[in-house]
């Protein structure tokens, strides 16, 4: 018996550690969170991403790292198609990758 719950408790510890490290890749609306998503941030202007009607917070990349937020096709003015991998953690994704699709 001690065995059983001892590789019971073993699985449902292995399931829970990979469920919580596991990025998955998405395609998703990139914005300004305030300026096109209507997101409150008291910074001021701010990466955010649109999935299945959800808004998030993006980690780890920046509206500057994809040209001058405030140019004509800047994420500011305009919601951009884009490719993320990484992980979702409550109202916030935590990206390694952020690639912005062509029009």
């Amino acid at each position: 018996m001690k065995k059983f719950l001892f590789i019971l408790i073993l699985s449902f510890t292995s399931v829970i550690v990979n469920g919580q490290t596991k990025e998955k890749s998405y395609k998703v609306l990139a914005a300004c969170g305030q300026c096109q998503f209507s997101m409150n941030n008291s910074v001021g202007c701010d990466l955010a991403i649109q999935i299945a009607g959800k808004h998030y917070w993006v980690n780890g990349s920046k509206m500057s790292d994809h040209g001058d937020e405030h140019a004509e096709d800047g994420m500011c003015k305009t919601i951009r198609r884009a490719k993320v991998v990484g992980k979702l953690e409550n109202d916030t994704i935590t990206v390694s990758e952020f690639t912005l699709l062509k029009k």
